[in-house]
């Protein structure tokens, strides 16, 4: 039933004479000033700044650099007291922090204190004694610190308890995740069962209480649509509380809101013909929506909500048309919350109309619109208040609800922001009444559906063979478990895991004991890799697409196994496989580009071995196989034997996406000699090795050539800035340090605390409260946000577990929690001293180490000071700090407020630096890591008929004109070509810092950084193929250390030398292959070998992983030429504050 047309006109009519006879009331001078500062144009942006930089942090000395920042740009609009007084300030925070920003705090209450009231007994009586004396009715909701633990969400239940019992307060609203901390969607049932046990408490003290007592249940994002409905009807299906009233939210930006306003009418039409009470629906437009972006943008989901204000508007309108008649408010009293007058007018009227104007409530928001407030309540005959309550000593918590209200208030689609204008100004009026008669419009009696509708349950089918390179790059949505016919799903895989056998028969067939056999499956894998690399780029990417479909409709048995066999929870276990289809797809591009680079014929590997982890059982295996089937390359893949049948069903995915059984070979056998037979086998092309650098070391002790690509150790820290907001600082921190329980390389090991924040009670408390909150189980209880150990811990992790260093104290000591061995709970060290073990040394499990630092740069020696260079963060919100450490931390990841596992193919290519890192490969996921697979073969061209070098830089052509001398013309037409190359390369890949993922709330900036390297001309080797890599590694701005068997031209030498030398050359040394072997044990980094015999320097340097040798011909291909003078480096920044940009990080230079 849709509502008469003539109710616009009368709604219209309403809103002139509401806002005419609102003139005669005073406007709320906050409000006033609040409304004119954010219209001027430094207005949002300066009250944001304000109430974010200058309010939220502890250290004084923060706040005090801010407002002398802010104090530059100070609105007009502000009283003239107002703007000394921060104009004032700023000059002297600098100086005198600690009297300074008191002041400058107490100016912003002054601007947005009536937004919120404070909590202290005696400043909380009278407002309440105020306010209620005015008539008007509140529904307080008590705000505080981020509930990252149970105590904290004890607190705030209990609070709220408190503010209940007070006589003069009768309505508070509460929300699901105020009150139970770390709440998991895919234990959605326990979680229920949770916090009903948590609330029901303070819904019998309002059931008991002689006065009527109303709580109503808060709404925040769509996450918790399901949830809180949940817990709203079993709380109210008890049978204490049979007979109270309760309300919930629900918001109209979402599509779902009117299909789950139906199902609480029929749920409590139920309750009511039962003999039971009805409840209230609070129907308000949504206040998340910036926060909804985030959520779809990080995960590929799609938004929740509507995509346009207009679809908004008319979804509220559709749910209180259906709402709004007299059988459905006889159950269920509606909530008309919102300040747009005329949808206020309109389901007023349309209320009167029904005749159901006694079964509604209108609502607002404390302090905003007072005046028309005022004049709405003596229409409606009644208006309640929705009032943040807080304590001042943690006025800092109510940031995102004002920054939310800011928003509002300063945006042109909200009517807020022309609220002030509206009797004055016709245009903003018919603005307003245009969208009004738009939304009514539009609006019907049908019953939208949600926009997320993502169902693992669906069999999946391989897609049909198409053109690949028709395909774009998307990552793979992870699963929403949001969504309940998902939640399903993961039950019957968590189900079947406890005693899943996958895998079982593929890993038992693929066992192999004898040298003999091994040798020839080896000879096998050769011939077959000879006939997969004969096969068209195009041929592969097609299968590899396959790959993915396939892997993707296995998503659940590959959970299944992981669950089983390597306690991977399903959180953990869901992403990886995520992660796997994403290789599939992203290196099937990838492969596509081999045959396309113009000075190049690329030559592939005839057979790659890949020795994969354990603690990523799928994606890593995937990956590393996945891109070798790019390249070309037949695959004897041995995977760890504590997570052999998670490969071995991965293996099935591919073998069944059509990649032949002979060119992909699963293997499991002891890691003794017969693994030795595999890994150094005379044979085999390539080894891709995930694991530790003493396995790397090991494996080089067996063949001290041998072609290795490894991805190996970690030892990561996450440093604290003051500036950091401390609450998402521990959160991150505490994701990162113990998601899979710290079995990840990628895991923080370490938190460093710079200068205040190392006396911080509050980060100090939340930690330890996040830390001792988190719930540990094995993978088949789906509340388990920590699973078990791979086996019992021993030896260093054992040690790291028990004992405390000196000067060390358990902030959170770990226990062993069952028989098994395999169940800890987390730990979390202090006191960690510079150089200890516990600094130093990688342990990979669940045991954080808290270090101090005085300032930034000691921050960063501590970070830089371990062998390893895998994964850094920072916490900081001051961008002057992050640009610093940006550039002098030592890490192939780095993560900018945000966690710092769980790296995305493509998104944030992962792979390390130092110790990290072994062999001349790229970053996984990567741009470069099937182009490195492989061998090229220079295409040689006719000299061209001059000796102009235009087109090169200043430095390059320097370098090319004055290394001329010592070579011939067709050598330096060669480096001539070579230096073009390397600058259409430059221009096109390695000088640029690209966001491929153009995500827009988190930067992803994939970025190059020069390397040291040494060149090394053989004898026999023409000269022109150093001066071509000296022009390379000129341009790639690296440091070079030069040996060559010949002198290099005078010109050429001298040139380095320059106030501006063409080229960082460190060292140059004229020595024979005899006198370079000699030297070269002391080499360390990365060697460019021209020429000589790249055995004998294996051998020469015993095999060391810490040195990789480049060996292949020199080409004139830039795209190749350019790699060992460069290291990879992704940089993932997140760009927003509580959804809004935070356009000092999304303006940083990467």
């Amino acid at each position: 039933m849709l509502p008469e047309s003539d109710l616009a006109d009368e709604a219209v009519a309403t809103v002139r004479r509401w806002l005419t006879e609102s003139a005669d009331i005073p406007a709320s001078p906050s409000a006033a000033r609040l409304a004119g500062l954010l219209k001027d144009p430094k207005g949002l942006d300066f009250t944001l700044g304000f109430v974010d930089r200058v309010v939220r942090p502890e250290d004084l000395r923060v706040a005090g650099r801010n407002l002398e920042r802010l104090s530059h740009s100070v609105p007009s609009f502000l009283p003239w007291y107002l703007r000394f007084a921060i104009h004032a300030g700023g000059g002297f925070a600098l100086l005198v922090p600690w009297p300074i920003v008191p002041i400058a705090r107490w100016v912003l209450r002054r601007m947005v204190g009536h937004l919120v009231i404070d909590a202290t007994p005696e400043r909380l009586d009278k407002t309440l004694a105020r306010l209620r004396g005015r008539g008007i009715r509140l529904n307080l909701n008590l705000l505080g610190e981020a509930v990252l633990g149970q105590d904290e969400a004890n607190a705030r239940l209990d609070g709220t308890r408190d503010l209940l019992a007070r006589a003069d307060v009768d309505y508070v609203s509460i929300k699901v995740s105020s009150v139970a901390a770390q709440l998991s969607m895919w234990a959605f049932d326990d979680m229920v069962e949770a916090v009903v046990a948590r609330l029901t408490p303070l819904y019998e003290l309002a059931a008991d209480s002689e006065t009527t007592k109303f709580i109503n249940l808060d709404m925040e994002e769509y996450r918790d649509l399901d949830l809180t409905i949940a817990v709203f009807t079993k709380l109210l299906d008890q049978p204490r509380l049979k007979n109270l009233e309760a309300g919930i939210v629900l918001q109209a930006y979402l599509p779902d809101a009117l299909g789950a306003l139906q199902r609480l009418t029929a749920w409590a039409t139920e309750r009511r013909q039962s003999g039971g009470a009805g409840i209230k629906v609070r129907v308000v437009k949504g206040a998340n929506l910036a926060m909804e972006h985030v959520d779809a943008a990080i995960h590929g989901w799609p938004v929740a909500t509507y995509s346009t204000k207009l679809e908004s508007d008319t979804n509220y309108k559709r749910v209180l048309n259906w709402a709004l008649t007299p059988e459905r408010t006889d159950a269920v009293r509606i909530g008309v919350a919102g300040h747009n007058l005329f949808d206020v007018a309109w389901a007023w009227l349309l209320a009167t109309e029904r005749h159901v104007d006694n079964r509604v409530e209108f609502e607002m928001l404390q302090g905003m619109a007072t005046a028309q407030a005022d004049v709405v309540k003596r229409d409606v005959g009644g208006l309640l208040l929705y009032t943040p309550v807080v304590h001042p000593r943690e006025f800092d918590s109510a940031i995102s609800y004002l920054v939310r209200r800011l928003e509002e208030n300063a945006s042109s689609e909200n009517f807020m922001s022309g609220l002030f204008e509206l009797a004055s100004n016709g245009a903003v009026f018919a603005r307003e009444e245009g969208r009004f008669r738009a939304s009514l419009a539009a609006l019907d009696d049908r019953v939208p559906g949600p926009n997320r509708t993502q169902n693992r349950s669906k069999t999946l089918e391989v897609a049909p063979n198409v053109d690949p390179v028709d395909q774009r790059f998307r990552n793979e949505p992870d699963t929403d478990p949001s969504l309940s016919i998902n939640r399903a799903w993961a039950a019957r895989v968590l189900d079947r895991s406890d005693q899943s056998r996958l895998g079982a028969g593929t890993i038992a067939a693929s066992r192999v004991t004898e040298t003999e056999a091994l040798d020839r499956l080896i000879v096998a894998a050769v011939r077959a890799g000879e006939g997969w690399g004969d096969r068209s780029a195009a041929d592969r990417a097609r299968v590899l697409h396959d790959a993915g479909d396939v892997l993707a409709a296995f998503r659940g048995r590959l959970i299944e196994v992981m669950a089983n066999e390597t306690g991977k929870t399903i959180a953990e276990g869901d992403v990886e496989v995520s992660e796997a289809i994403d290789f599939a797809h992203y290196y099937a591009e990838r492969a596509l580009e081999l045959d396309h680079l113009a000075d190049v014929t690329y030559v592939p590997p005839r057979l790659t071995v890949v020795t994969p982890p354990w603690n990523f059982p799928v994606a890593i295996p995937a990956g590393s196989v996945l891109a070798a089937l790019a390249a070309g390359s037949a695959v004897v893949i041995k995977p760890a034997p504590q997570s052999r049948r998670s490969g071995a069903v991965m293996v099935e995915a591919l073998w069944e996406a059509g990649v032949p059984r002979d060119v992909l070979t699963l293997v499991d056998l002891e890691e003794g000699d017969l693994g030795r037979q595999l890994v150094s086998h005379p044979s085999v092309d390539r080894v891709i090795l995930t694991g530790g650098w003493e396995t790397a070391a090991l494996f080089r002790s067996w063949r001290a050539d041998l072609p290795l690509l490894a991805e190996t150790s970690g030892k990561n820290a996450i440093i604290v800035t003051p500036s950091a907001d401390l609450d998402l600082a521990v959160a991150d921190v505490v994701r990162s340090a113990f998601g899979h329980a710290g079995q990840k390389c990628s895991a923080a090991s370490l938190v460093i605390l710079v200068g205040s924040v190392a006396r911080s009670e509050r980060f100090s408390r939340q930690l330890e409260d996040a830390v001792r909150t988190l719930r540990v189980g094995y993978p088949q209880q789906a509340s388990a946000q920590m699973g078990p150990l791979i086996e019992p811990p021993s030896g260093k992790l054992l040690g790291a577990l028990t004992v405390l260093g000196d000067g060390e104290q358990w902030l959170v000591a770990p226990r062993s929690l069952d028989e098994s061995g395999r169940l800890w709970s987390p730990g979390v060290r202090t006191g960690v001293a510079a150089g200890s073990e516990f600094h130093l040394t990688e342990y990979f499990g669940p045991v954080l180490g808290v270090m101090t630092a005085a300032t930034l740069d000691d921050a960063i020696a501590l970070q830089n000071a371990v062998a390893y260079g895998l994964t850094a963060g920072i916490h900081s919100l001051e961008p002057r700090e992050v640009a610093h450490w940006l550039d002098r931390v030592e890490a192939g990841n780095l993560y900018v407020n945000r966690g710092i596992t769980g790296a995305i193919v493509r998104r944030q290519p992962f792979g390390g630096w130092k110790r990290s890192t072994v062999g001349t490969g790229a970053k996984a996921g990567g741009p470069n890591y099937v182009l490195t697979l492989g061998s090229w073969r220079s295409i040689e061209r006719e000299p061209s008929g001059n000796i102009l070098v235009d087109g090169l830089s200043r430095r390059v052509a320097s370098v090319v004109k004055r290394g001329q001398s010592g070579i011939s013309f067709e050598e330096f037409d060669r480096v001539r070509r070579g230096a073009l190359s390397d600058e259409a390369a430059w221009a096109s890949e390695f000088g640029l810092s690209r966001d491929v993922s153009a995500l827009e709330v988190e930067r992803n900036v994939f970025r190059y950084r020069p390397a040291a390297v040494t060149i090394r001309l053989s004898e026999g080797e023409p000269l022109g193929h150093l001066v071509r890599l000296i022009a390379a590694g000129s341009l790639a701005g690296a440091d070079l250390t030069i040996s060559s068997a010949q002198p290099l031209p005078t010109a050429l030498v001298e040139s380095f030398s320059e106030p501006i030398p063409t080229a960082n050359v460190r060292a140059i040394v004229i020595e024979t292959d005899a006198a370079w072997l000699t030297r070269a044990p002391q080499l360390t980094g990365r060697v460019r070998l021209v020429g000589g015999d790249p055995l004998a320097l294996a051998t020469a340097v015993g095999g060391n992983p810490d040195v990789a040798i480049y060996s292949a011909p020199v080409t004139t291909e830039g795209r190749v030429e350019l790699l060992p003078f460069l290291r990879e480096q992704s940089v993932s920044i997140t760009a927003h504050r509580f959804g809004n940009p935070d356009r000092a990080m999304a303006g940083l230079t990467v």
